[in-house]
């Protein structure tokens, strides 16, 4: 898995926006969007939230997360 902060830079560069692009569009500080791309930090919730639905994916995608196929958990009856 990727840092956090270098797959949420990933996904701006990819749209071609710049941080104060992306602020604007969303309503974050620029501020806060540098510091989370250097890992200095990281996003609350809510911002996550907030870029996942402007970018149209699910907070995994955002993170770079990637999800483990289910298991089928057998239950005793």
């Amino acid at each position: 898995m990727q840092r956090y902060g270098e797959s949420l830079k990933l996904w701006r560069t990819d749209n071609n926006l710049t941080q104060i692009d992306l602020s604007e569009k969303t309503g974050i500080p620029q501020a806060t969007i540098s510091w989370i791309e250097t890992d200095q930090g990281v996003a609350s919730i809510q911002q996550c939230v907030i870029l996942a639905d402007y970018y149209g994916i699910s907070i995994d995608e955002l993170i770079g997360r990637e999800i483990p196929p289910t298991k089928t958990i057998k239950k005793n009856l």
